[in-house]
């Protein structure tokens, strides 16, 4: 009964992943105040035509896009965990993500690619993805966003190795600040046998073809 119940739990939470499924809560009505406030300590009418929706629109588009706290990213893996005899890299890459940088509120967003190296078991290959968008689906910087992906796969899988590489653009550096058009900000962690440069570099040969 318990594992259906599990079963059951993480079928709703892939459902919210999937698409914007914002429930009525009293949280999100608090949050609608606060937002109709910021407008009008901003000086806008909040009243008029083009505003009156806004509170509700940004209110459960910030609930969408930190719906990652309220999904355990271990329990995904963890649903889709085989016993395997496989030795060999596993990498999924190009995984497309949307975070906000919790410093200004603003987005940043690019790829992931994360490799493990299986020490008796595997996960659907899905589920990496699913944690990515957990982690992302958050408040954060991509330095702890990047080192919190590789440590749930090395917790939940105990594997051999784990490598985590993402890419991204900033807003916060694009559309204030130093206004850099075209930089890109790469991070790593990596875990185990990728602490051989021959394997970190076999990976990184692998996720540029």
């Amino acid at each position: 009964m318990c594992e259906i119940r599990l079963l059951l739990r993480l079928i709703k939470e892939e459902k919210m992943l999937e698409k914007e499924f914002v429930a009525e809560t009293p949280e999100l009505e608090e949050l609608k105040e606060h937002i109709k406030r910021i407008l009008t300590l901003m000086g806008e009418d909040a009243s008029r035509e083009g505003l009156v929706k806004t509170p509700e629109r940004v209110a459960k588009a910030m609930m969408t896009l930190t719906r990652g706290y309220d999904i355990d990213p271990h329990e995904v893996l963890s649903s889709a965990k085989f016993k395997e005899d496989y030795s060999q890299m596993v990498i999924v890459k190009d995984i497309d993500f949307y975070s906000l940088c919790e410093h200004h509120l603003l987005p940043f967003f690019g790829k992931a690619h994360v490799a493990y190296i299986p020490n008796g078991y595997i996960t659907g290959l899905s589920k990496i993805a699913r944690v990515v968008d957990i982690y992302s689906h958050r408040l954060q910087v991509q330095e702890r966003m990047t080192s919190q992906i590789k440590e749930c796969i090395q917790r939940t899988l105990n594997p051999l190795g784990v490598m985590v590489v993402v890419e991204a653009k900033h807003m916060c550096m694009q559309m204030r600040g130093v206004e850099k058009q075209n930089s890109i900000t790469t991070t790593s962690d990596f875990t185990g046998a990728f602490n051989q440069a021959k394997t970190r570099e076999e990976f990184m040969n692998l996720i540029r073809r």
